[in-house]
């Protein structure tokens, strides 16, 4: 059996999970998994895995999930993490990559290729903690799609502790010192964002996690219920929205994570108010994991993370980070401060000329969603056709109570008429993907 791992003690080798074997790793169903009964269920399935050299993990369960990720690092294969779990996404990932496979935690209708099923009763293997080289690629993460084809990372496991490292570095003050914090996340744990806070951070953090994925507001209060204090919720603007505007009430929580899109001050402003605790965003990328945080409620600015450099660049920004091999290249656009901090100021691509006027499609999202009545909303700027020399400004927007003449003179009050919208459609949802990223083909489709 091929494998990437070392039992015996080598400088480049690091244990694959960290704490006493007690310790509470996850919480599923009602029971709790200790470390050593996780690592006998991943040397089990390391076992029993179909043979190949890249993996595409679908188990909806978190604990399965992360059972599967670290029995293929220790089989030597490489996980990939698809932007979607939609089988054509999956299909596509699978053509790019010899001798791959599928595996998951249930029964699905439709069958990706070479679909592997978990056992429903994980096996068991006793044995030492596994070592995995510093050096190995353990996953292969793709880029969202909003703003083009999706792209793939490499990630090795030196990466990821390195990361994990950083992220710990920027939450730990959110819990009491000496606190094994319990996680819920409501994104995927195949989504950059998801495998730090929900995989990484309780394997090598350490922290507890729970197995659910809940998605309405009710679900999250439940599965919140269930785990100990001190409590984390790790969530997206989307779904933070959805709690606030549903009026549940929620367990004590020591904090909650944003990422995934920006958060307005006044939605961060209403969470704190409603949860009593802080709301943390964190900003960061498939390309270079998290890499800076803020309290949006109250600072605009970003503090980059510890050993994090963010250099601006007339299109974009070059990211320097102890867990990157070379710096890094996003398509942000950032303003630094003298200490280190940086403001984001759109994207190249996100910026609008027209008629000699100048304007951000997230500005001009931010106005959208201000209008009240309006539920959801993206402002996109559409392909330059025959005849255009720039593309016009066009609208997809959830709002069941208003229709488009009133969202379209709402907005001309705050926006200017070259950017006001043509067409503004009017949609039951927006296609967000599991991690309430938006695809631009998909929004094009709608269109």
């Amino acid at each position: 059996m091929s494998a990437v791992v070392h039992t015996t003690a080598r400088s480049d080798a690091q244990p694959l999970s960290i704490g006493p074997g007690d310790r509470i790793l996850a919480f599923e169903g009602g029971q709790s998994h200790s470390l050593d009964r996780f690592l006998a269920h991943v040397r089990g399935l390391a076992e029993v895995l179909p043979p190949g050299r890249h993996a595409v993990n679908l188990c909806d369960d978190r604990y399965r999930f992360l059972v599967a990720f670290c029995a293929v690092a220790l089989r030597g294969q490489v996980t990939l993490l698809p932007s979607s779990r939609a089988p054509v996404v999956v299909t596509d990932v699978l053509d790019q990559y010899e001798d791959s496979y599928t595996l998951g935690d249930v029964p699905l209708s439709l069958l990706p290729p070479r679909y592997w099923q978990m056992p429903h009763v994980l096996p068991e293997l006793d044995g030492p903690v596994p070592m995995i080289l510093d050096a190995s690629v353990v996953a292969i993460g793709f880029t969202s799609g909003s703003t083009g084809a999706p792209t793939p990372n490499c990630k090795s496991w030196a990466g990821f502790r390195a990361s994990t490292a950083q992220n710990l570095a920027a939450l730990h003050d959110l819990w009491p010192a000496g606190a094994l914090p319990s996680v819920v996340a409501t994104v995927p744990p195949q989504h950059m964002y998801g495998m730090e806070l929900s995989v990484l951070l309780p394997l090598i953090g350490p922290a507890a996690v729970h197995a659910a994925r809940p998605f309405f507001p009710g679900d999250v209060a439940r599965v919140l219920a269930e785990i100990p204090e001190p409590r984390l919720l790790a969530t997206t603007p989307v779904h933070l929205r959805a709690l606030v505007q549903s009026g549940v009430a929620l367990p004590p929580m020591c904090g909650i994570v944003s990422a995934t899109a920006p958060l307005s001050m006044d939605l961060a402003l209403a969470a704190e108010s409603r949860f009593g605790c802080e709301v943390r965003e964190l900003f960061g990328s498939t390309e270079t994991c998290i890499i800076a945080r803020r309290r949006p409620a109250f600072d605009s600015a970003w503090t980059p993370l510890p050993g994090v450099r963010v250099q601006p660049r007339p299109d974009g920004a070059l990211v320097h980070a102890a867990h990157l091999l070379v710096p890094v290249a996003l398509a942000d656009l950032v303003e630094v401060e003298d200490d280190g901090r940086f403001h984001l100021r759109g994207r190249q691509a996100d910026l609008l000329e027209i008629a000699g006027k100048r304007a951000s499609l997230g500005d001009l999202t931010r106005r959208l969603l201000a209008i009240p009545g309006v539920v959801d909303g993206v402002m996109l700027q559409l392909d330059a056709g025959q005849g255009r020399a720039v593309g016009r400004v066009a609208a997809l927007v959830v709002a069941p109570t208003l229709d488009e003449a009133t969202i379209l003179a709402a907005l001309s009050e705050s926006v200017d008429r070259v950017f006001l919208p043509r067409p503004l459609k009017k949609v039951e949802a927006l296609p967000r993907n599991e991690a309430g990223k938006l695809p631009r083909a998909e929004l094009l489709r709608l269109l």
